[in-house]
């Protein structure tokens, strides 16, 4: 059987380091090249597959770095992106890396590597404010909420994509739990919001399987999503995440937590992308499971008796919040249901 070359751009983000693990145990199918960002934590990340994969550093917004990259190869996972709370703050770098990297790399392709199957990651936020509404399609306007530049770079993305001559896939990605650093957004999140989760072990499973499965995906958008067994309340998960780590109650003041604006919901048309890759091997309880192993119990007493410190450190994060403090109009408008 002939070996096919994958490329995995974001190599060593959440998503990206769990591609590399699952590909990592069939290198004999496959020649993998890594591609991200050279930091110090990109180099240690990878440090663990130098023997099994080709790894090389650059800027997808780079071109002379993206031809080095882009030929020969059978099939591109492509996961780059500069995410939220980074992408909010700095619209013009999201663009650069999210909209033209993924640019750069279409074109080279479609010069160097025309045959490739690309697979691009897309996200949930391209739908928008969904809480009068969560029960999300993919036949669904793209409705990014106000503020989201993360949101525009992806649509703008998908679009240079599905008018390019490659064959590819976009899964727009739901909530990916597992890795992620507390920010701000967590209190950008409405409480009511409905939540499907997934965890990045089974979203790059999903890549991984989609490998063989060209015919079924190609020139296709799907929704990724971790199925019935993920759902919850944002409350609800909050108030279970604290519990785990010691923090007690979510007892955070009034107007903490935005009251729209944001996005998430419930992906009905989930199961349509799982039954082509059965990909889900994850629930609700799996992934608390896995979070409680990731704290020892020495943590959780230094944390239960910092509590009060943590949360108050935690509630200057909420820009809601100092917008309601403030009585700062424009925040207002955008994070609450009134004037």
């Amino acid at each position: 059987m002939e070996t096919k070359n994958i490329l995995i751009t974001g190599a060593t983000g959440t998503v990206g380091i769990e591609v590399l693990k699952q590909f990592a145990t069939s290198v004999d199918k496959y020649n993998i090249t890594a591609f991200d960002i050279k930091t110090k934590q990109s180099v240690k990340k990878l440090s663990q597959f130098k023997n099994k994969i080709k790894i090389v550093f650059g800027d997808i917004s780079n071109i002379n770095d993206v031809k080095k990259i882009s030929k020969n190869k059978d099939f591109v996972i492509h996961l780059a992106a500069i995410i939220p709370p980074l992408a909010d703050e700095k619209p013009e770098l999201a663009y650069e890396i999210n909209t033209q990297g993924t640019k750069n790399i279409v074109k080279q392709l479609e010069q160097n590597s025309p045959d490739t199957f690309f697979l691009y990651s897309s996200s949930i936020s391209v739908y928008g404010d969904r809480l009068s509404n969560p029960n999300i399609t993919i036949n669904d306007p793209l409705n990014p909420s106000k503020g989201d530049e993360y949101a525009v770079t992806k649509i703008e993305a998908e679009n240079i994509i599905t008018s390019s001559n490659l064959n590819w896939s976009i899964f727009r990605l739901c909530a990916i739990m597992g890795g992620h650093k507390i920010s701000k957004l967590m209190f950008h999140q409405p409480l009511e919001t409905f939540l499907e989760i997934a965890t990045p072990e089974d979203t790059a499973r999903a890549f991984v399987n989609a490998i063989d499965y060209k015919p079924q995906l190609n020139k296709k958008i799907f929704n990724l999503s971790g199925g019935e067994k993920c759902r919850i309340i944002y409350k609800d998960f909050l108030e279970k995440s604290f519990e785990i780590y010691g923090l007690g109650k979510l007892d955070f003041p009034v107007k903490a937590f935005a009251e729209k604006n944001f996005h998430c919901g419930y992906y009905t048309d989930g199961n349509e992308l799982e039954d082509i890759l059965h990909f889900r091997n994850d629930t609700l309880n799996s992934y608390f499971e896995k979070e409680k192993t990731k704290i020892t119990t020495f943590q959780i007493v230094i944390t239960s008796l910092l509590k009060k410190f943590i949360k108050k450190r935690l509630l200057k994060k909420s820009e809601p919040y100092f917008a309601f403090k403030t009585n700062n109009k424009n925040m207002i408008k955008q994070f609450f249901n009134y004037t």
